[in-house]
């Protein structure tokens, strides 16, 4: 009997041992993580005569996700720290743990989660979910997700859950909970007989819920307010068409001033594409389309939706100082984009060729009306206003012409010459009441050296002028790399026609950062300029600021 037992005990070690191995094999772990610190320091002419945050002088955000991966099984979780935030992000986010924790398994026909998620039905009008971790902003979605592919050409998803809120626990009858469904159609992969048609199309629908409890001491508020949206994609040769028309019921909320009218919101684009010229195009309209999982939360939280922007995005250092902020209170505009290949062997485009790309947008508030149950426009606990769908009202919210020509001169010399004209209603944008119009004019001198294969020398020179806000600035950039492990750049921006000559500054940086494989490291010292970061048409504010930051990311 003892011998059976030793026997059977040992065949079960050997098959604990050979499926531990196995399991070991088998397994992958997978992450990234970030920390990005800051120092601050007194700056007199910046106006910084004390510590910035909190009391203390110093902020510091980082996260680590981390993804364990075992054939259909996937889990994972992120950790974040924010000690306290960094200057410009939400104080509601300082505090540490783990608020995104998830866990999926899936096939090739179906894919089942469990925990934090995110998700985005068509263009993200009735739901997005996402992270960006530059604006601190997080609305993922904690609760069930289901993904089907019955058949081939054909994707439904289901959500279930409720939305991160910083760091608070959800608790019954405080914010709400989000629901939806979404199917699309590709009917290419669905249809045998248009497998191979020169028509491309594709059909989806969204249908979104959010239940909250009417705990609102002055009006009565909808408990369930529903979104739905429909679109396609049509693609024929160098052609291609897409739109996206999102419906919304009443919904009452501090952003919409406790109004009562339906949203609404359309996105239609179109492009043409050919050797050597790019055309597109892009309308849009937005009509009381804040939509939030609590109707009582203003500010970058909570949104369950999202409303792509449709100007221009820039990255140089002048031409971002005015940065647009999507309106979900109301806002219709276009862009028009072409990009063009200046062919070798001509004026323009001598030995290299060249590339031309000019970008139009322009978004104007949307008409508004007196309602016939208002006595004005916007009046809390009404309708609010009516609006004419395609009528451009008068207020131009943002106007920005860009064009911008690339060309390499030689082997070594490569340049990027850029004109901007804007117009900027800081008024509505940055909520700076009565303040004009700003009206800019900004020119971009962006020149790359390469002296090998391995090091290059980029320098920036830009200029703005304008007789609004802060009036004329200039920039300089200088950068220096060694491919493919170190940088070192120095860059100042002058407010040299600042009015006031006490606004006369300098914000000077200087930087330098070392990879190595995944990981990287960067030190920066300088002043940084109050404005505005946005990425999407999502924005944050930032304050001015003096001192040292430093980053160290990376991924395995």
């Amino acid at each position: 009997m003892k011998k059976t037992l030793l026997t059977i005990t040992a065949i079960l070690a050997i098959g604990i041992s050979l499926n531990a191995q196995e399991f070991l094999e088998k397994s992958e772990v997978h992450g990234s993580f970030e920390t990005d610190g800051m120092f601050y320091q007194a700056d007199n002419a910046l106006g910084i005569t004390d510590t910035l945050i909190n009391g203390k002088n110093f902020g510091f955000n980082a996260f680590a996700d981390i993804i364990y991966t075992l054939g259909d099984f996937t889990a994972g979780f992120r950790y974040e720290a924010y000690a306290p935030p960094i200057a410009g992000f939400d104080p509601r986010l300082e505090g540490q743990g783990f608020p995104y924790l998830w866990a999926t398994y899936a096939t090739e026909n179906y894919s089942f989660t469990v925990g934090n998620f995110y998700e985005q039905f068509g263009n993200g009008m009735v739901l997005r979910t996402y992270q960006e971790w530059t604006l601190g902003y997080d609305n993922s979605i904690n609760g069930v997700r289901v993904i089907a592919k019955p058949v081939k050409g054909m994707i439904l998803k289901g959500v279930y859950g409720t939305q991160r809120f910083f760091w608070n626990k959800w608790e019954k009858n405080a914010r709400g909970i989000v629901k939806g469904v979404d199917a699309e159609l590709n009917f290419n992969d669905l249809f045998s007989s248009m497998a191979g048609s020169k028509l491309k199309l594709t059909l989806g629908g969204s249908a979104v819920s959010k239940y909250q409890v009417d705990d609102n001491p002055f009006y009565k508020m909808p408990q369930n307010v529903a979104a739905f949206a429909g679109r396609f994609n049509v693609g024929l040769g160098k052609f291609n068409f897409t739109s996206e028309y999102a419906y919304k019921i009443n919904d009452p909320s501090a952003v919409n001033n406790y109004i009562y009218k339906d949203g609404q919101g359309l996105v239609f684009t179109g492009s043409y594409s050919t050797a050597g010229l790019g055309l597109f195009a892009m309308f849009k309209r937005y009509d009381n389309m804040s939509y939030k999982s609590d109707q009582s939360v203003n500010g970058n939280a909570l949104h369950i939706n999202y409303l792509p922007a449709l100007t221009e995005d820039h990255i140089y250092m002048l031409a971002s100082m005015y940065p647009y902020a999507t309106q979900p209170n109301g806002e219709i505009g276009f862009q028009i984009q072409v990009n063009y290949k200046i062919p070798k062997d001509t004026w323009i485009g001598g030995k290299y060729g060249a590339g031309l790309s000019v970008n139009f947008s322009q978004i104007n508030d949307i008409d508004r009306q007196k309602a016939h149950d208002t006595a004005g426009i916007n009046q809390s606990g009404t309708l609010g206003y009516k609006s004419d769908f395609f009528k451009f009202g008068k207020d131009v919210f943002n106007r920005d012409l860009t064009v911008a020509i690339n060309k390499k001169f030689s082997k070594k010399v490569k340049g990027i010459f850029t004109l901007i004209n804007q117009e900027y209603n800081q008024a509505v944008v940055l909520g700076h009441t009565g303040e004009p119009n700003v009206k800019a004019n900004i020119a971009i001198l962006d020149m790359t050296y390469k002296f090998t294969s391995n090091k290059a020398l980029r320098g920036e020179f830009q200029g703005l002028w304008t007789k609004e806000d802060k009036q004329d600035w200039a920039a300089i950039l200088l950068e220096y790399t060694i491919s493919p492990h170190w940088f070192f750049s120095v860059a100042d921006q002058y407010n040299y026609g600042n009015e006031i000559k006490a606004n006369r500054l300098h914000y000077y940086t200087g930087s330098f950062g070392y990879t190595y494989q995944t990981t990287r490291i960067a030190v920066t010292y300088g002043r940084q300029r109050e404005g505005v970061v946005c990425v999407g048409g999502v924005c944050r504010q930032v304050p001015a600021s003096n001192g040292f930051s430093i980053t160290l990311s990376s991924n395995f």
